[in-house]
């Protein structure tokens, strides 16, 4: 089995080197780089990744770049910040590859107590609930560590291109019919500094985003 993992990257250098030696036999990693000034795109090239670089800043954005440029019939979509263990990624895949489900979400368990700061874990609680409210789909976690198939997540039609994509990506395919299932996968304390829901801001934004994706 052959799956391409998308990396959505902003100055992760401190991470990628760890994230990228951990990469299952047969998952290739494609690190979309988002603006970086730190060397990660230069870094993760080195060490052997694909990179696509998407100037167009937002997570979606990076995101959907990274999806438009595999090529395998399966991908996995996972943070680049050491948070998420790739040697985890086949629990996610093999569900999809296997055809018994359509989208697999890893469901994050803290390794280690603070690795989910409480102001993202009520935030998260809360988005779940709407999700589940609006779709039906009974999930624990709206995890960023994901898989599908490239050509029914294209299908999809995506719009949002900053923190409502992973929300868009259920509710669309929810809308659709598909087969929606969650995983457990470890969360660990992130390497280097937090942009989106490790801090205060940055959860409120991702809130306001993915707000306005469950009112469209």
């Amino acid at each position: 089995m052959i799956v391409d993992v998308i990396l959505p990257c902003l100055d992760e250098v401190a991470a990628l080197p760890w994230v990228l030696g951990r990469m299952p036999a047969g998952f290739r990693p494609i690190v979309v780089d988002n603006g970086s000034s730190d060397g990660s795109a230069e870094l993760a090239r080195s060490l052997g990744a694909t990179v696509v670089v998407e100037p167009r800043r937002g997570f979606g954005a990076a995101c959907h770049a990274g999806l438009t440029a595999a090529t395998a019939e399966v991908v996995c979509f996972c943070d680049c910040d050491a948070s998420l263990d790739p040697e985890q990624l086949p629990r996610v895949a093999n569900p999809v590859a296997r055809g018994v489900a359509d989208l697999v979400l890893g469901g994050r368990r803290p390794a280690v107590p603070g690795a989910w700061p409480l102001h993202a874990r009520l935030a998260n609680r809360e988005l779940v609930r709407r999700l589940r409210r609006r779709t039906g789909v009974r999930l624990g976690d709206l995890g960023p560590m994901r898989a599908g198939t490239r050509t029914g997540l294209l299908t999809l039609g995506l719009r949002d291109r900053r923190s409502g994509y992973p929300l868009e990506m259920v509710v669309a395919a929810a809308d659709r019919g598909w087969r929606i299932s969650e995983v457990p996968v470890d969360y660990l304390p992130r390497a280097g500094r937090s942009k989106v829901t490790g801090t205060v801001r940055g959860t409120l934004q991702a809130i306001r985003d993915m707000s306005e994706v469950l009112a469209r």
